[in-house]
């Protein structure tokens, strides 16, 4: 495996950031997770421009223009070898000192990986997840807005953590409000009545490019989308419940607090959104290799 760092190929065991980097020290930094499919990179556009609408939000200076940062992700699927996987491409502070001044960071440091992915066991995605909720809010807008996609993640690691404990596959994470915000890395929808609802981005959650493919999708199929202020009664009598990551994809939830939702197995709403996104992702995105 080759990891890219700041313009350069290392082996893995020779990729290696200073222990000053304050992307370590302090989650200083952003990132973005991207799959790529059959030598196609998924929403590579979308993706790039998240990342430098993290990047402005927390003031910190991309060390190359975007263009390059996303041939750098092409070049290292390409020498990776890869037709198909995920992407973690980083952007930290750089290296400074122990204080927390971003000023004593000369330069931002840009690593990219291009491995591959497994999220959830494949049986779950043929009969969902059940997901428990968790005691750990979401982080408030006022804190750090969760539009940014931050390196600094124990928010979510630590309501992971009570989903892990819980024996569940997933937690859901409400806000300071008590209005349901998202899962642990994952958007969450709703289908009541054919109609499709997730929460409002004003509710905590980060705006997935996965979720902003199922409004395209939904528009498609004619179904009616809307983003309400969600509680967990409305997820408790649902007909049908899905979440949707990049590197979830689209997965069912069929179970929340040990209450089946709806017949508490996958409904058609949700497999024809599994459906058309795999569709999606198999005959469109940027070709990795030359000649495609």
């Amino acid at each position: 495996m080759k990891i890219y760092i700041d313009g350069e190929f290392y082996d893995k065991a020779e990729a290696k950031l200073s222990v000053f980097d304050h992307g370590l020290l302090y989650g200083d930094g952003i990132f973005e997770g991207i799959r790529f499919y059959e030598g196609r990179v998924f929403r590579l556009e979308e993706h790039l421009r998240r990342l430098e609408f993290s990047a402005k939000a927390i003031a910190l200076t991309l060390p190359i223009p975007l263009a390059e940062i996303g041939e750098a992700v092409l070049e290292t699927i390409r020498i990776n070898n890869l037709q198909d996987g995920y992407v973690r491409l980083v952007v930290t502070r750089g290296c400074g000192d122990l204080g927390l001044s971003p000023l004593n960071c000369p330069k931002a440091t840009v690593f990219i990986i291009a491995a591959t992915i497994k999220l959830y066991a494949p049986e779950k995605y043929t009969h969902g997840l059940e997901v428990v909720t968790c005691s750990t809010r979401r982080i408030a807008h006022g804190a750090l807005s969760p539009m940014v996609k931050s390196l600094n993640y124990l928010n979510n690691v630590m309501a992971k953590l009570e989903a892990i404990n819980a024996g569940a596959g997933e937690g859901l994470m409400l806000n300071e409000q008590g209005f349901v915000a998202e899962c642990t890395g994952d958007n969450i929808f709703l289908v009541h009545g054919g109609k499709i609802t997730t929460p409002p981005v004003s509710s905590g959650v980060l705006a997935g490019v996965t979720r902003e493919v199922v409004f395209e999708m939904a528009k498609e199929e004619g179904i009616e989308m809307s983003e309400p202020q969600i509680t967990r009664y409305d997820i408790y009598t649902a007909d049908e419940c899905f979440l949707t990551g990049t590197a979830a994809e689209v997965i069912p939830v069929v179970r929340l607090d040990h209450r089946p939702i709806g017949e508490g197995s996958p409904g058609p709403v949700t497999k024809r959104m599994i459906e058309k996104f795999h569709t999606l992702t198999k005959n469109t995105g940027t070709p990795v290799y030359p000649n495609f």
